[in-house]
């Protein structure tokens, strides 16, 4: 271990909705400590998120939205230097997440994209990236990545859950003994994928109605669901599946929505994402105290009600505890890059399926 004690570092995180960049700084020594320091988001504008969509999917040459992708992350880290009165040289390092365009983790084969040296020169700071490889290419599935982070913000009534719902919905489990010092945190820890998130929601409504997402879950509330069409999508090989395991933006075919009303469908779909999520408990080791749900899918009224009626459990998002869900990833990246940075384990076989924890992330130096 190196002698890199508490330091700023600045996570950012472009997550499979496609719906912007958050970047936040924090202190931490990527151990136990952590204090949020600042934090700033920005959407995408349609004209980029459509660039972007072309290129999920794809695991040839994305050279032009990667350089674009790492400038208005290179933007983005310059901005919240600025806003917090810091130079470059006060930072110690970034974390950067890029975006992922194909995830297969069957084929040992996981592509972010984003240029880190790039980055690395546009900031003046030295960026950790490419923080998937190293788990995939030692047999894990290389996400979810955040658990370890989630422990350190989970509060002590415990077990708990985090539910991140983002374009893909994952699961922490997290008990009394875990704490990221002990080198048997993984012993005490279960993270997956439960299933779809609000990415076949965005796609739908994006498809039918022109908007990005369906707001508050007004479109889900105003149809009905199908329910043999949500069997259809729950008659699915990956619910089967005992975790660790991912997926891809793009794994389920939702196809059998299409002969649905907008309302229905959507309706239909934010139904699958939460039977997924409820499908999930089954492979709990203990029932959890309480559901902290992040993500942006903490904002649609529809799914949290559901999701509540489902599970008959106390499911509350991440602020009823004082955490911003809407940064919360990209603070677990500042604090993955400077685990990075020590050499310390990042995925481990009850989070990822790597036989044993592993370290990540490669090193893009400023200078």
């Amino acid at each position: 271990m190196s002698a890199i004690e508490s330091c700023w570092a600045i996570g950012l995180m472009s997550g499979t909705s496609m719906d912007g960049i958050d970047a936040a700084l924090i202190r931490t020594d990527g151990v136990t400590g952590f204090e949020p320091v600042a934090q700033l988001s920005c959407g995408y504008d349609p004209a980029f998120r459509a660039m972007l969509r072309k290129a999920v999917g794809s695991v040839g040459s994305n050279a032009d939205v990667s350089t674009e992708l790492t400038i208005r992350h290179a933007d983005m880290v310059n901005a919240l230097l600025k806003a917090s009165a810091l130079s470059a040289s006060d930072v110690r390092v970034v974390g950067f997440h890029g975006h992922t365009v194909f995830h297969d983790p069957a084929n040992a084969l996981t592509v972010q994209i984003g240029d880190g040296s790039l980055l690395a020169s546009q900031t003046g700071i030295d960026v950790v990236g490419n923080f998937r490889t190293n788990d995939v290419a030692c047999g894990g599935q290389g996400a979810p990545l955040v658990p370890l982070f989630h422990v350190v913000r989970a509060p002590l009534a415990r077990p708990i859950c985090f539910l991140n719902i983002g374009g893909v919905a994952n699961l922490t489990w997290i008990d009394s003994a875990a704490d990221p010092a002990r080198p048997d945190v993984f012993d005490h820890v279960l993270a997956f994928d439960t299933g779809p998130g609000g990415a076949i929601i965005d796609d739908w409504v994006q498809r039918h109605t022109g908007q990005p997402f369906d707001l508050d879950g007004g479109i889900a509330a105003a149809g009905q669901v199908d329910e043999v069409v949500l069997a259809q999508l729950m008659d699915h090989p990956y619910f089967n599946v005992p975790p660790p395991k991912s997926l891809d933006r793009d794994t389920f075919d939702t196809s059998p929505v299409e002969s649905l009303t907008v309302e229905d469908g959507a309706a239909t779909l934010t139904a699958f994402s939460v039977a997924a999520v409820s499908n999930a408990i089954v492979h709990l080791p203990k029932r959890p105290v309480q559901w902290l749900v992040t993500g942006g899918g903490r904002k649609n009224a529809t799914m949290m009600a559901w999701l509540g009626r489902s599970m008959h459990l106390d499911i509350v998002p991440t602020e009823a505890i004082g955490i911003d869900g809407d940064i919360l990833e990209a603070q677990a990246f500042a604090y993955l890059a400077v685990r990075s940075l020590r050499g310390l384990p990042i995925s481990g076989p009850t989070t990822t399926g790597v036989v044993e924890p592993v370290t990540g992330g490669q090193l893009f130096r400023a200078a």
